[in-house]
Order: structure tokens, then C-alpha cells, then sequence
């Protein structure tokens, strides 16, 4: 076993690769949970990312995300005033362990006997100072070349979740565990037995790891996938502010969770129990869980009442009063086009649900009607035959790429701020109430060259109306 540096850095790695189907409708397919403010004023994305802003803790945290996402993880992690080490971009998905082997390479280049944390970016966390100190009897441990879990103390015969049965305790490292085994979801009747034996914990999915050791541990027992992450990223390149994953080197790699890949196979592997006030947010009932209730056991956000109901998760996300009579259980999500109504023990269960809406060929699934752009964003707000309406939102200093349309002509109107419009060889400045019209097939471009939002209106015409008719000539965010 190695001995790292007691003083070796803690290096944060944030996993922003899910996709949060349960939580449908407020969570989609390109805008999943991790970037809604779900259990505070903040994203979780946010939240996971202020919980190691201590900079005599962390260094800056690493995060490791799905491509389409990165301008929107850039815009939150600027929002919150949080810098990124690296936002690496992986251009499919392949679980936590080449994530994690990714960072740990990376890592190993500054900080061959530094330390990495994994934390999924869509985790509740409500005891912030257990958590740390979880996080300190944690890299103790492995600074001493142990592979550490943290093992969530259980409230509930739970059957959602793995879970870790803890070995005996490691020498010299008070707190922590030997790991006796790992555990599949179990049935209701032994999760209570779990629970009663207390010395099992829920597998949290956050770990602790010690680079050099889980590189030389990868390489003994899933050889593939470190094979395959090294060629990735010796294949790779920076784009903008982000590093790009090579595809067919990642796509190579074993589609594997840390768990299989190492955990359950190596002998350095220990656990932390803990009572940090952790969730994974996996469905609306965790929700309904760690929410504040009234004296009926409601748990209501935004524009909603229950009345004369018991045990509800009420959520009004567009503007809209939703109201509640005479219900026990049940969870009521309202957001601006679509409208979930679920028997609370059914939580767990919207994913068929969601898969049935997408083989009709639904848009629910995968968009909001705001749709995010690495300028800002759009809404639609009206469509018709021939013709829609939507709201552009354009940031200070942001501008669209220069582009043209096939099939459509378009109108802007601005409401508020200043637009620069490129249109064929012209530049137009317009103003508040000003608008100018694209004909079809003119290259044009939408700046904002203020220091405030530019909002404005836009009137699309034509016999094609998606958004896949652009022709894009430059770009500043390197789309094609």
C-alpha cells in the first residue's frame, strides 16, 4: 500500500452526466436536475459546487460533463462565482469510472499524491459541517492508500438504494471502515433487516480517492478503461474554455461504474459512515422528504395550496395557482407546458412514463419551452401554420453565430436594451422599439453589444420552421 503526503490537496471532481428522468417534468433531457434550483435558491449543480469552495480545503473543482451541456455548467459555475480547474467534455457517456480515471490523470500531472473527490453534481446535502468532517476522516484514510466511500448512516428500510456493508475498523484512521461488501438494491424485507443490524449504510455514490492508488488499481483490474481514458485524452483538444474528450478513444472505454469496475474487487477499499442529511434526489418523494411541511404533512413551492390534503409534494413552476383538495400522497408538479400528477409511492416510477412521451415523438422530454444557449436563451411563445413566436434573451457581450435560413424569414422587434444586426453587408444598431426584417436566405447576425440584457421579439414566417435550418458561417462557441 502507499503513503501519500499528509498534506496532499484535495482536488474536487464534479460528474454532471445525468440525465434525472424521474424528477419529468421540471427535469429534461438537455436541461436535467443538476441545473435547477431544487433544494435552495441555487442549481444543485451550484450548491455541489459551493460545499468545497474552502480554498485551504479544495483546490478549484474539476467537472466532468455531457458536451451539450457545458455552456450552461460555464454560465452556472460563473454565476455562482465559482472558477473550474477544467470542464471536460465527454462526448458520450460511460459512467463514473473513466470519469473518474479521466480526473485522476489530469490530477496526477500538477499532483501525482493529490487526493480526488467524486461528487455527483445532483446530491442533497443539508449538514454541511458533517460533511466536511466526513470529508477529513475520509482523506486521513486515504492518505494512507485506502479507496475511501462515504456510507450513508440509513433513516429507512430504503430499496432504492445500494448499500455497503462495513468490515473492521482501519487501523489508526478513527471513523473509518474496511469495506465487507458491497450490496445490490435490496427487497423491503431485507433493507429492514439491514437497518436493524446497523452496520450497513447506503451507498452514497460520492468517494475519496487517492490518485496514484486507483490508477494502479484501475490498471489491475479494468486495464480497458484506463487503456482507453490516457487515449482520450492524449487524442484530445481545448475548444474555448473547455477540454474535448477524444470520441472513439472515450467510446472505446467499458461502459462501467467505479463500484464494478474497482470497489467490489480491490483490498484497499474503506468506508465513512456518516449522517450528513444526504439524498440523491432521485425522485419527487426524496423531495417531498427533506422539504419543510405544513401541519398536514405538505410539502408546497411556488403558486400551490393543499387543502384539506395529507402527505402531498406540490410544485407550481409557470406562474399558475395549483390547487389540492381531498388528496393523501399524491405529487403535483405544474411547469409551464406539461403537468405531472403521481401517487407518491409511484415516484420512482416516471421513467417509463417519460419513455412512453418520447416514443410519440413528444418534445416534453427533452426541452423546456426556455430553451438555454451559450448567448442566453429563447422561449417560444405562440406557433401557428406557417409561423411562431418567440422571446430572445441575448447577454451583455454575447452574440449569435452568423448564420442563414433555408426555409424562413424572420422579424426582430426589441423590447428592451441594444441589438447590433448584421444583415448581408450591413450593421444596424437598434434600439427599444426598433425591429428590422431577415429576409430568407440573407446571412445575419444578433449581437448585444450593452452592458444589460437585450430582450426582444421574434417573428418567424416561412414552410419550415426548426431549429435545424441554420447555416452557420461563424461561430463564436465553435458549433457547427
Amino acid at each position: 500500500m502507499t503513503n501519500a503526503s499528509q498534506n496532499s490537496r484535495i482536488h474536487p471532481v464534479i460528474l454532471s452526466g445525468g440525465a434525472g428522468v424521474r424528477l419529468w417534468p421540471m427535469s429534461r433531457e438537455q436541461y436535467p436536475k443538476q441545473f435547477l434550483p431544487l433544494c435552495s435558491e441555487r442549481s444543485m449543480l451550484q450548491d455541489t459546487a459551493n460545499r468545497v469552495s474552502d480554498a485551504g480545503r479544495f483546490a478549484d473543482p474539476l467537472i466532468v460533463c455531457n458536451q451539450e451541456h457545458r455552456f450552461v455548467i460555464a454560465e452556472q459555475m460563473r454565476q455562482a462565482g465559482r472558477g473550474a480547474a477544467r470542464i471536460v467534455l465527454e462526448p458520450v457517456g460511460r459512467n463514473t469510472a473513466p470519469a473518474a480515471a479521466v480526473a485522476a490523470l489530469i490530477v496526477a500531472e500538477q499532483d501525482p499524491d493529490g487526493q480526488i473527490l467524486l461528487l455527483p453534481a445532483d446530491h442533497a446535502i443539508q449538514d454541511q459541517g458533517s460533511f466536511l468532517q466526513a470529508i477529513a476522516t475520509a482523506s486521513a484514510a486515504a492518505s494512507s492508500g485506502l479507496l475511501t466511500t462515504f456510507g450513508i448512516v440509513p433513516t429507512a428500510p430504503e430499496t432504492g438504494y445500494g448499500y455497503i456493508r462495513r468490515g473492521d475498523a482501519v487501523d489508526g484512521h478513527d471513523g473509518a471502515f474496511r469495506v465487507a461488501a458491497f450490496v445490490e438494491k435490496p427487497p423491503r424485507e431485507q433493507a429492514e433487516r439491514y437497518l436493524a443490524e446497523k452496520n450497513f449504510f447506503w451507498n452514497s455514490g460520492m468517494f475519496l480517492l487517492p490518485v496514484r492508488q486507483y490508477l494502479a488499481e484501475l490498471e489491475r483490474w479494468a486495464p480497458a478503461v484506463l487503456d482507453a481514458c490516457r487515449a482520450a485524452l492524449a487524442r484530445g483538444r481545448s475548444d474555448l474554455d473547455f477540454f474535448r474528450l477524444d470520441e472513439e478513444a472515450f467510446a472505446a472505454s467499458p461502459n462501467i461504474s467505479i463500484d464494478y469496475a474497482v470497489m467490489e474487487r480491490t483490498e484497499a477499499a474503506a468506508v465513512v459512515p456518516c449522517s450528513i442529511g444526504w439524498t440523491d434526489v432521485g425522485a419527487w418523494s426524496a423531495l417531498w422528504e427533506i422539504g419543510e411541511k405544513d401541519q398536514g404533512g405538505n410539502v408546497c413551492h411556488g403558486d400551490a395550496v393543499a387543502w384539506d390534503s395529507r402527505d402531498c409534494y406540490v410544485r407550481s413552476e409557470d406562474g399558475a395557482l395549483v390547487a389540492l383538495l381531498g388528496m393523501e400522497n399524491a405529487v403535483v408538479v405544474a411547469t409551464e407546458d406539461a403537468i405531472l400528477v403521481a401517487a407518491k409511492d409511484r415516484a420512482q416510477d416516471i421513467k417509463p412514463l417519460v419513455e412512453h412521451l418520447k416514443t410519440q415523438g413528444r418534445s416534453e422530454p427533452l426541452l423546456h419551452r426556455r430553451v438555454h444557449r451559450p448567448w442566453g436563451f429563447y422561449q417560444s411563445l405562440h406557433a401557428g401554420d406557417r409561423f411562431q413566436v418567440k422571446r430572445l434573451t441575448v447577454a451583455p457581450g454575447a452574440r449569435l453565430s452568423l448564420q442563414k435560413h433555408y426555409h424562413r424569414a424572420e422579424h426582430w422587434v426589441v423590447v428592451n436594451g441594444t441589438a447590433l444586426v448584421t444583415r448581408g453587408d450591413e450593421q444596424i444598431l437598434l434600439r427599444e422599439n426598433e425591429s428590422v426584417y431577415i429576409p430568407l436566405g440573407a446571412p445575419h447576425r444578433l449581437e448585444n453589444p450593452g452592458k444589460v440584457p437585450l430582450n426582444l421579439i421574434e417573428v418567424q414566417s416561412g414552410s419550415y420552421l426548426g431549429e435545424d435550418d441554420i447555416v452557420r458561417f461563424d461561430d463564436h462557441y465553435g458549433r457547427s
